[in-house]
């Protein structure tokens, strides 16, 4: 055997020392959430870029043969806007929230339903016969009420908006045990026979908290909780109910229903909510199968210290 030969092959053995290496790395979280349920709200930027759609799709496959029990709750926000545009229809914000007229709130119905679920269905299904979409209207899954937005004090009518006020998980919960990915699109249906655009980072919190989720996951375009934004770019990589209750009035409207989302998952018995970046190829694996972790992860329980001053969001989070 030559010396040329022979160091390809132990450099070839090296390669897969460390890849064996990395794969044993994540034994301990393997066994710590073999068997759970985790929540993932998709939108953002990662649902927009080519090669981060498919990166989100790899991973939510990886997490499903890894024995965790992935659900997808979907915006689709840059999506909406493109075909109100399209129809002619104007697009209009209130306190973070879409103003949904019923002409927009059928081209809301017809991109969420008939084309992003579609598409994140169709993603993972490359993978294997896993993903199966899913409206909040099926099944009665979400029931919700009209939400009004608050504005200088004042309550504003801003249309079929819905905030979400029953959660029937009976179908879901039969998709995971069949082995199934539930990719669920952020519609509800009122008692009223209405039908309601709800914000997707809410749904994805009632979802996690109805379904006793280990874990709620909020894919989003900023790193996360900036500490001094925008004199530091230094990440807060966790903090308390109590300590984010206290900076939510300081938070952006557009960012405001994502760490709110965190909140009510957290104080409902989710014992994790994370934001992450999804900007980053495979955050969601980063996120659980490394001692680092990325993004900023909101826990129960009391302030361990000075709640943070000034603390904001980066970016112009939008909802769906």
């Amino acid at each position: 055997m030559s010396t040329v030969s022979g160091a390809r092959i132990r450099s070839n053995r090296a390669g897969v020392t460390a890849k064996a290496e990395t794969l044993i790395s994540a034994l301990p979280w393997l066994e710590r959430f073999h068997g759970a349920t985790v929540v993932i709200k998709y939108g953002g930027h990662a649902m927009t870029d080519e090669a981060l759609r498919h990166s989100f799709a790899e991973d939510v496959v990886f997490l499903r043969y890894a024995g965790l029990r992935p659900v997808i709750v979907h915006g689709g926000g840059p999506q909406i806007n493109a075909a109100l545009a399209a129809n002619g229809i104007e697009s209009t914000f209130t306190a973070g929230l879409r103003v949904t007229t019923p002409e927009a709130m059928e081209v809301v119905r017809m991109v969420l339903t008939g084309q992003v679920q579609r598409d994140v269905v169709g993603l993972i299904n490359r993978h294997g016969p896993f993903a199966v979409g899913m409206s909040g209207e099926d099944a009665n899954l979400f029931t919700a009420e009209r939400k009004l937005a608050l504005v200088d004090g004042r309550a504003v009518d801003i249309g079929q908006v819905g905030e979400i006020v029953e959660v029937q998980v009976g179908a879901v919960r039969a998709l995971l045990d069949d082995g199934r990915v539930p990719v669920v699109s952020s519609i509800a249906r009122g008692d009223d026979g209405e039908v309601y655009n709800v914000n997707a980072d809410t749904a994805a919190a009632a979802l996690a908290v109805a379904l006793d989720a280990t874990k709620l996951v909020v894919l989003t375009d900023v790193e996360g909780l900036y500490a001094d934004w925008p004199a530091s770019d230094d990440v807060v990589d966790s903090l308390t109910t109590d300590e984010l209750a206290a900076l939510l009035p300081e938070l952006s409207a557009g960012m405001l229903p994502k760490m709110e989302a965190c909140l009510h998952a957290v104080r409902g018995g989710v014992p994790q909510a994370h934001v992450l970046d999804g900007r980053v190829l495979h955050s969601l694996l980063l996120e659980i199968f490394t001692d680092e972790g990325i993004g900023t992860m909101v826990l129960p329980g009391h302030p361990g210290g000075p709640v943070l001053e000034d603390a904001t969001w980066a970016g112009n989070g939008s909802t769906v």
